[in-house]
């Protein structure tokens, strides 16, 4: 295992804490949490969501998903997919990849999803990301074996932390291996005051990672806009039972009555290298957008050295908040 010394790390201030939930709010969480081997054919993906109204007499679920996915690890094949809904489309999924192009198999599997954005879609979309990333307990676990950095050449400049010249690429021509990020210990979310501040996220086992969201949307201090809280986070579960964060970011935006957003602010928290959190610039390049918009706007025009994979999911989810106004 590579581990590059402390000064190629990205910042390592894991976000601790959830925010008290406002009354005249609503809340949509989200997890995926993978457990795969290399001794294992399979990878296996429990997915759920939840969006929870809050008033200030109480506090009601108004949408929830649920689901299971067995996935062949070399080709990311869906093999199952176990959901207590009654929606027979979704099986049309099993046997295609959750790789490149799974989005559009959704799509075309279940079309009204695009536009009504339930927690379903939200972790259909997300299924892509969390796969790839899972990948990382492997490498942590040393069952990643060595590469050729020539098959790496390709994927130069894809983002921030992937620039051709940064600490990562240079880590792989140097040794021929992926170097292994080392991040901090999770940050506890927990609120022990509020049991509804997420959903049942379940155990995390070792060497099992999750991918977690939250988007918290409010009434904001000026007639018809809307405050949007988010935060994400990957984070793995070690051998020896201790949690640690690989990627983290926060983003607070403002919406308005037309669901375009006027303001956007991104904090990088955990990332794994020193030229990662350069992306969190690109975040206002979505400012005058529609946020029914983002998930298109964002695959199509955020890409190269200027952005970041997992931020751009992360601003990608936002999609839904026009949505969450109109539960409010």
């Amino acid at each position: 295992m590579v581990i590059l010394d402390a000064d190629a790390w990205g910042p390592q201030r894991p976000i601790v804490g959830t925010p008290t939930r406002r009354p005249g709010s609503i809340r949509r969480t989200s997890s995926i949490t993978t457990a795969r081997s290399a001794e294992s054919p399979t990878m296996v993906m429990e997915a759920a969501a939840r969006d929870l109204r809050t008033t200030a007499a109480e506090a009601r679920v108004v949408a929830e998903a649920r689901f299971t996915a067995t996935v062949a690890s070399g080709t990311s094949e869906l093999l199952e997919l176990t959901t207590p809904i009654d929606e027979p489309r979704l099986q049309d999924l099993v046997g295609t990849s959750i790789g490149r192009g799974f989005r559009g198999e959704v799509d075309a599997a279940l079309p009204e999803l695009a536009g009504t954005r339930p927690p379903l879609y939200l972790l259909l979309d997300d299924l892509p990301g969390a796969s790839l990333v899972s990948g990382y307990g492997l490498l942590r676990s040393g069952e990643i074996a060595p590469i050729e950095p020539d098959a790496f050449l390709g994927r130069a400049d894809l983002c921030a932390g992937w620039a051709g010249d940064g600490v990562m690429m240079q880590a792989i021509r140097r040794t021929g291996r992926t170097p292994t990020p080392m991040g901090p210990p999770a940050g506890s979310l927990a609120r022990e005051e509020d049991p509804l501040a997420w959903h049942e996220l379940g155990d995390l086992g070792p060497g099992a990672m999750r991918r977690i969201r939250r988007i918290d949307v409010a009434p904001g201090g000026s007639t018809g806009t809307y405050d949007v809280d988010a935060m994400f986070r990957d984070s793995h579960r070690g051998e020896d039972g201790v949690e640690t964060s690989l990627h983290e970011y926060a983003v607070a935006a403002t919406v308005d009555a037309a669901g375009v957003v006027t303001a956007i602010e991104a904090t990088a928290h955990v990332l794994p290298w020193t030229e990662c959190p350069a992306a969190v610039g690109s975040a206002p390049r979505v400012v005058g957008h529609p946020v029914s918009e983002l998930r298109r706007h964002v695959r199509e025009a955020f890409t190269g050295v200027s952005t970041c994979t997992h931020l751009n999911d992360t601003l990608r989810s936002l999609a839904d908040v026009d949505v969450l106004i109109a539960d409010l």
